[in-house]
């Protein structure tokens, strides 16, 4: 499939989204909205494809919604329901483990992008930046669902109106991300960790992923009933038998996403 804004490529089993405007810091067109909901789709039906990495191409991972885009009288609810809302639908139903690769500037819809991923992995140099204050708009593309639950509603209230920059010590502090790499290292340790995750068993990533975000806005007693149903799937598949198998040889599993 072509692309026009971005980068689709395969390394065995990961697939890797490289945002490609770089001389625009890789700010969103709704031509880019739709081409990563594309490429997502095609990296989901893409049985040998067990990861997903997003990054950005140049100095930036995604400095949000190019403003040229944006009319005086847009009417942004609209805007969001026919160019984000599909994209980030999406990522969130993707089964397969995603990853944002930050390797720059991750500001305003870019940082919601970023924070809709499963994991994120950030280069020392990068920050996060909610800049939607700076333009009297409020956190959009699901920054506002994300953010509190992975930081508390103070420090999210906080980074969602005061517009400090987040740097990327700061921001593993916080529990933002799950690493910061250095930018010499940088591609190889991307390359080391994109690998371990697709060497997961896809099929019980896929089912933490799905009824972990359940959980969320759920009953106790459901959750349960739905966690029984999971495990009954999971231990129906290949991967937990190979699991069983490896244990009791004594070896490294080899998961096949099954």
């Amino acid at each position: 499939m072509d692309y026009g804004t971005i980068f689709y490529e395969k390394n065995e089993n990961i697939a890797t989204i490289v945002l490609n405007r770089p001389a625009a810091y890789n700010a969103f067109t709704e031509q880019m909205n739709l081409e990563i909901g594309k490429a997502l789709k095609q990296a989901t039906k893409d049985e040998a494809v067990t990861c997903i990495v997003i990054t950005g191409n140049g100095k930036a991972f995604c400095s949000g919604q190019d403003l040229a885009d944006v009319e005086e009288h847009t009417n942004h609810a609209e805007f969001l329901k026919n160019r984000y809302h599909p994209m980030l639908k999406q990522l969130k139903e993707t089964p397969k483990p995603v990853i944002a690769a930050i390797n720059g500037i991750a500001a305003g819809a870019g940082m919601s992008l970023a924070l809709a991923c499963d994991f994120r992995v950030m280069k020392n140099t990068a920050k996060f930046v909610s800049a939607f204050m700076n333009i009297g708009l409020v956190p959009d593309s699901g920054f506002l669902y994300q953010l509190p639950r992975m930081v508390g509603y103070a420090k999210a209230l906080e980074i969602a109106t005061l517009g400090k920059p987040i740097l990327a010590e700061e921001a593993l502090e916080i529990g933002l991300v799950t690493a910061v790499l250095d930018e010499e290292e940088w591609e190889s340790q991307i390359g080391e960790f994109a690998s371990h995750i697709a060497s997961l068993p896809t099929k019980s990533f896929s089912l933490i992923k799905r009824y972990m975000l359940d959980s969320m806005h759920t009953s106790y007693e459901t959750f349960l009933e739905q966690e029984a149903f999971a495990q009954r799937i999971a231990g129906l598949s290949q991967d937990h038998q190979e699991g069983l198998q490896a244990f009791m040889e004594k070896r490294k599993p080899n998961f096949v996403g099954k």
